[in-house]
Parts: structure tokens; sequence; C-alpha cells
């Protein structure tokens, strides 16, 4: 079976018959560092500026000292592979001509359970293992539209 995704009227459609466009992140108020950082390819992580937790996903408050005094914080967009899986299906016509791909959470090494959801990149399927180093690139995925993705450490 070929790549495909689905069109709204249930027919399938190869990779070169899908020509929508990904969804897009909306950034908002808590998230706009986030892909602004992204953009300027630095991996900005919110951080307590008063007990030096990190916090992700953004939130208006520290999730361990309740703080308000939060603060975009680079960091060195190193970890490992905490968990992964392998996309066979396109659940929407934008990445229909992507698969199959690697959806995975890495955790990043600042902080215990410092967990980003992203994608695995440059690396086959049957080489990718939970707890292998990983390192962020940023790879412009449509115009306009840059994502951190990672790669194993090194390559």
């Amino acid at each position: 079976m070929g790549r495909h995704g689905t069109s709204r009227d249930g027919k399938v459609m190869t990779a070169m018959e899908s020509k929508v466009a990904m969804p897009r992140p909306e950034p908002d108020e808590l998230t706009r560092f986030f892909w602004d950082g992204v953009n300027q390819h630095k991996l900005l992580i919110q951080r307590c500026q008063d007990c030096g937790f990190y916090v992700h996903w953004p939130k208006p408050i520290c999730t361990k000292c309740l703080s308000a005094n939060l603060a975009p914080s680079e960091v060195s967009g190193r970890g490992v592979l905490y968990s992964y899986g392998v996309a066979m299906q396109a659940f929407h016509p934008g990445f229909a001509d992507k698969l199959p791909y690697i959806i995975a959470v890495v955790e990043l090494e600042e902080q215990k359970d410092l967990k980003l959801v992203t994608n695995i990149i440059e690396c086959p399927e049957e080489e990718v293992s939970v707890g292998m180093p990983v390192e962020v690139v940023y790879r412009e995925v449509e115009e306009g539209l840059t994502l951190p993705l990672f790669k194993p450490l090194g390559q």
C-alpha cells in the first residue's frame, strides 16, 4: 500500500494528490515566545525566575512553586528520546505526503521530565531507540513554517 490520506468525501488520495497545507500553530500570548524563538533557531522554554524550574507546555504560573514570575530561557536543544511512534496513516490531508514519520517525545537535558513533542528525522526507523541521545534541528517544513525537529546527536 502506498502513501495516502483520505479526503473529506472518504476517497483515498495519494501523496501527489494531497496539496492541503499542514495545520499551523497559532501562537498566543503564552506561546508566542516559543514560536518566535524557533523562527530564530533558538529553543526557548519557559522558566520560573524564582525557583529555576522549567515549565513546558507554557503556563501562566510555575507548576512547582506557583510563582507567576516566568520568562523564556534558551536551552541546549539536546536530550534523549523518551518515547516514539511511527505514523502510518494521515489523519489530516496535510500529512499525507510525509508518511511514514516518527512522532517523538524528547526529554531535554536541562531537567528531568522536561519533555517536548516533536519528530525524529535523519534516522531510519529501525535505528530509532528509546534513550538515544538527540539534538534539535530547525527545518522550514512549509513556506513560513519552521519547526524544531530532532535527529540523533552528532549526525
